[in-house]
Order: structure tokens, then C-alpha cells, then sequence
């Protein structure tokens, strides 16, 4: 079965919310021929709590991924601003799906990718995203065509619902959600998260 490539981009200084919540939720879908992949600028990052994770794959996969999901960290702002480093990040948005977390809306806006179209972020990185002219939005996500974009911590399972259901199909993204939602809360989980990311829902 031909493999449908992630590439979570993680910098220095790196949220582990942001990643790990995504990359684990896509990586359920393995045996559908799904997988994420943690990718670093080095080949070792240490998160902003000092969770030190060896990178799976370079920057330069971003070039050949499917699917590259922008993280968050404290060190975005000094990413953008290292050109070699942006230099490496090769985005294709008539052919990739493009997602980012929180201030990874920067990087979006840094490569020029949003255009016009609003962003989410969160509440620390917003005067920055607004900097570069993004108009963000009060909502944890918001996608149009194969970008997409999430705000807040937690609206990472937005962005791993959003890429299961772009690539595998909504009742995928359902499965999924349903198998990590909090005990008791399942339907009420699937339903908000499938709401969120324009998936009608389904309670079978």
C-alpha cells in the first residue's frame, strides 16, 4: 500500500502539545498506509519544556510529504528570521496539504501562503500574525481548499482530524477521534470535532 507522508514540523523550543497530539492521531492510521513523521531543522530539538525528541526526518522532507503540519514553540518568531532555515521548508500548495498550530500561522505568513485568507493562531502570537497583515480569526480552526489553520494548544486534534479526513475520508477522521476522546464523551467529541474542520457528523 503506497504511504500518504506527514511531515510535523518541529522547531527548537517546540510546544509538545502541538506536535505530539497531531502526529499521534495520524499515526493510528498506519495500517491505512498514513504516517507522521516528527521533522526537525536539526537532528535533535528540545521542546519549551525541556523534552528533548530526536527528529525523524529533516527539514528538506517538506519538499516530498504529502502533508506538512507547521507546530508551535517559543522560538518561532527567531525561526522566520533565519532565512537559511525557511529556505528548507519547500511548500507546494497545488499539491500539498498545508496546516499550521498556533504561531506556526507565522511560518504560513512568511512563505507566503495565506494570501488574503484569515488565520487562526493563539492569544500570544496574534499581534505577530497581525503584523504580517493576517487577519486571525476568534475561532480555534479554519481551513480553505488545502490550507488550513488551528489556534490554541488543544485545536491540534483539529488539525489531526482535518488531515485524516483530507486524505483517508471523514468516517477515518471519526474513528479516530472517537478512540481518543475522554471516556463517556465520545459522541459529544466527534460531533464537535467533525463540526469544527466542516465534516458532517455521524453517531454510528
Amino acid at each position: 500500500m503506497p504511504q500518504t507522508q506527514v511531515a510535523v514540523v518541529t522547531f527548537d523550543g517546540f510546544n509538545e502539545i502541538d506536535s505530539f497530539v497531531a502526529s499521534a492521531m495520524i499515526n493510528r492510521c498506519r495500517q491505512d498506509g498514513l504516517a507522521a513523521y516528527i521533522t526537525t531543522p536539526t537532528p535533535r530539538v528540545s521542546s519549551m519544556n525541556g523534552v528533548e525528541v530526536e527528529g525523524q526526518r529533516p527539514l528538506e522532507f517538506t519538499a516530498e510529504a504529502d502533508v506538512v503540519l507547521i507546530g508551535s514553540g517559543i522560538k518561532t518568531r527567531d525561526a522566520i528570521a533565519d532565512d537559511h532555515l525557511i529556505g528548507a521548508i519547500k511548500l507546494d500548495p497545488e499539491h500539498q496539504l498545508i496546516g499550521s498550530q498556533c504561531s506556526g500561522a507565522l511560518v504560513l505568513a512568511r512563505l507566503g501562503l495565506l494570501g488574503t485568507m484569515p488565520a487562526c493562531t493563539d492569544i500570544k502570537s496574534r499581534p505577530y500574525v497581525e503584523q504580517c497583515g493576517v487577519k486571525v480569526l476568534d475561532e480555534p480552526f479554519h481551513a480553505e481548499g488545502g490550507i488550513a489553520t488551528a489556534g490554541g494548544c488543544l485545536a491540534s486534534q483539529y488539525l489531526g482530524a482535518w488531515t485524516i479526513a483530507r486524505t483517508l475520508g471523514a468516517d477515518a477522521a471519526r474513528a479516530v477521534v472517537d478512540y481518543i476522546a475522554p471516556y463517556g464523551e465520545n459522541a459529544e467529541t466527534v460531533r464537535r470535532v467533525m463540526s469544527a474542520i466542516g465534516c458532517p457528523s455521524s453517531d454510528h
